[in-house]
């Protein structure tokens, strides 16, 4: 029984192209942020931000059989993301700006909200169960930024850091389910999930929020 409330096509294809774009962005700064942390050369920079901004979205369109994969369809996305990488490089060599950990928080929650948001909003247009979309969002919000830890050689922030972090997209991915079945226009429980998300990953970071992890 298909009880979510679907997006016309033209207007769900953009705006979901638009909610991925600006996840994409905000990953790939983190990446930038972080490969400048590990003073990695240009290369590093590249490859860190690439891989933090598509290694999510690759993976759940590899699991959903998408073929090609979402920046092949938006190669406008690759050009994007190398220029940013270039003016990065070139901004912060000139400025010598030295980014700290923290730096990496905002891009990283939004990136969070807003690759869960479209994450299930794909695996739902694709016809999938409602648990099968929400763990789509957590892949696609969570699988780029541990790939962008393992190739600065970290323990990846999502698994190991204690402060909810997949926790959230996977709650915020049943709010966008939620909202959907209580009939909302789908443009606001899109906007209700990345605020959500974000949000409380932000707020769980400021606060300390601890996941129960192993005893010493």
């Amino acid at each position: 029984m298909n009880w979510l409330p679907a997006l016309s096509p033209a207007w769900g294809e953009w705006l979901r192209t638009v909610l991925e774009a600006a996840a994409t962005l905000a990953f790939a700064l983190s990446g930038v942020v972080e490969s400048k942390r590990k003073r990695l050369d240009a290369v590093g920079v590249c490859v860190v931000a690439f891989a933090a901004a598509f290694g999510g979205g690759t993976l759940r369109d590899l699991l959903l059989d998408q073929r090609p994969f979402f920046w092949v369809r938006h190669i406008e996305f690759l050009w994007a993301l190398l220029l940013l990488c270039v003016l990065a490089v070139l901004f912060m060599r000139q400025r010598h700006v030295e980014p700290t950990e923290r730096a990496i928080l905002w891009p990283d929650a939004l990136g969070l909200g807003l690759f869960t948001a479209v994450g299930v909003d794909l695996a739902l247009a694709l016809g999938q169960p409602a648990l099968v979309a929400v763990l789509m969002g957590v892949i696609t919000s969570v699988f780029g930024g541990v790939l962008r830890d393992v190739l600065v050689n970290e323990v990846p922030r999502a698994l190991a850091d204690h402060r909810p972090y997949a926790l959230w997209a996977f709650v915020g991915g049943w709010l966008y389910i939620g909202l959907l079945r209580a009939g909302l226009p789908p443009w606001l429980p899109l906007t209700a999930t990345v605020v959500f998300t974000a949000g409380l990953r932000l707020v769980s970071v400021w606060r300390n929020w601890q996941l129960p992890g192993w005893g010493r």
